[in-house]
């Protein structure tokens, strides 16, 4: 089943999760809580203000090596050496939420079909309908080493591998019909063995027989979410993904993203309604625009330069301490890893003819997310003119600290947009596919069974 539809379309809104915070520096703030990225407690906090504040979801990142540059100087002065796996955080928010959804990232590239399937259908089943799987396909050589092999797979066999994974993840779900639980105590009847299916999937990467040992939950199945942007990725988003989580800077290229995403869907024979575009936004917002600059400069003043030319550098692939810090941006290495987001940042130094320094400053803080700096009706308009325009969906929120401006959004944001009729008062269904308005994936067997008796 899905939600009644409203009279108008409401966005929808996820939360970026982090212990401490989305801005490089945050963990340096008085008021975050140093260890947040590894303190439950933090993570638990900001899962129930957001779900009091009705929002769809939230996400967390994951990578098998560390985010920004891969060395032990950076380690010393950042938060990057501290992250928790995430099935096992989402796995406690779910015991302190009800309605809010749970995704979480899991690699194609170093983790196996059936695992994946098996890790979040279980979320599926103890969150009641709640999960989603991130599908990435890993970012670099860092993430190879703890997994046997020297370097990273090319992007076009990760993005190969990826689909064929997909593709056996989506069937192993596959695996039970609704209604092949009996639990016939009466006859000894645990399960219909007509409705229970092996998969026997055998392909170029994987080779799996199934059937996966969780059945469906009240959504069907986990909801699938993406956030490529390179041509391979907009390509897997539009077969696969029923989320797109999207970095995006300008209102023209954003339209321009959501068009071709959901026209490409529509060649896998997918309606636009079964794909949600949300931009990631980082919103500071104080009770006015003078205070909620105030709060970012705070933290902008707490970047360690050298840090932020160490995290510039692993996106550029190459060493930007031996250029002068207040020079042009030279271009980039040629990439195998987030090639979307890399030339996006690359464009915007060109467009605005930033420094080195100047660029960290921009986009470091917040992984080249946009960022809105103003009053909750300065934030709020941002939101309305991207959504009403044909940009998007609706937005990942990225708080730069947590809890203080996660609540600053929910108090101030969620109640302007909520006035406009641009945002839920309370929550349509209880599972995160209801909320999200996205169609109930009819289980393959069963529409097979009913086209076939419809002849």
């Amino acid at each position: 089943m899905t939600a009644t539809p409203n009279a108008r379309p409401m966005m929808k809104l996820g939360l970026f999760i982090e212990g401490g915070g989305h801005h490089m520096a945050a963990w340096r703030h008085p008021e975050v809580a140093a260890n947040g990225r590894i303190r439950v407690e933090s993570f638990m906090d900001a899962a129930r203000t957001a779900e009091n504040a009705k929002f769809d979801m939230v996400f967390t990142a994951d990578t098998n090596a560390t985010f920004g540059s891969d060395d032990i100087d950076y380690w010393t002065r950042s938060s990057a050496a501290s992250r928790l796996e995430p099935l096992t955080l989402l796995g406690a928010l779910s015991a302190v939420t009800t309605h809010i959804g749970l995704v979480a990232t899991m690699s194609t590239t170093y983790a196996e079909p059936f695992s994946v399937a098996r890790f979040f259908a279980s979320l599926d089943q103890i969150s009641h309908g709640r999960a989603g799987w991130n599908l990435v396909t890993s970012l670099k050589d860092a993430e190879a080493q703890n997994f046997g092999r020297d370097a990273h797979a090319s992007h076009a066999d990760r993005y190969a591998r990826a689909r064929e994974f997909a593709e056996v993840v989506l069937g192993l779900w596959d695996s039970w019909e609704d209604d092949a639980m009996v639990y016939d105590k009466k006859a000894g009847i645990y399960l219909d063995p007509d409705k229970l299916h092996v998969l026997n999937h055998r392909g170029k990467h994987f080779s799996v027989r199934g059937p996966l040992f969780v059945q469906r939950s009240p959504q069907g199945r986990p909801v699938v979410v993406q956030a490529g942007g390179s041509e391979e990725g907009r390509e897997l988003a539009a077969e696969t993904a029923e989320v797109i989580f999207t970095v995006q800077q300008e209102l023209g290229a954003a339209r321009a993203f959501y068009d071709d995403v959901k026209k490409r869907a529509a060649r896998y024979g997918r309606g636009p309604e079964a794909i949600k575009i949300l931009p990631g936004v980082m919103p500071v917002v104080g009770a006015t625009r003078a205070e909620a600059a105030a709060k970012y400069e705070e933290l902008q003043e707490l970047i360690q330069p050298e840090i932020g030319v160490k995290q510039l550098s692993s996106y550029f692939g190459i060493d930007l301490s031996q250029y002068p810090i207040d020079g042009p941006v030279p271009e980039p290495a040629p990439s195998n890893a987030e090639q979307g987001r890399i030339k996006l940042i690359y464009e915007l130094a060109q467009r605005e003819n930033l420094s080195i320094r100047t660029l960290y400053q921009r986009i470091i803080g917040q992984r080249a997310h946009r960022v809105l700096i103003g009053t909750a009706g300065d934030i709020a308009d941002a939101f309305e003119e991207w959504f009403t325009g044909g940009a998007c969906d609706g937005f990942n929120v990225l708080p730069p600290t947590f809890p203080r401006d996660l609540r600053d959004f929910c108090d101030g944001v969620v109640p302007e947009l909520q006035r406009r009729g641009l945002f839920r008062r309370d929550y349509e269904g209880k599972t995160l596919r209801e909320n999200l308005g996205l169609p109930y994936p009819v289980n393959r067997h069963t529409l097979a069974r009913s086209r076939k008796n419809a002849v």
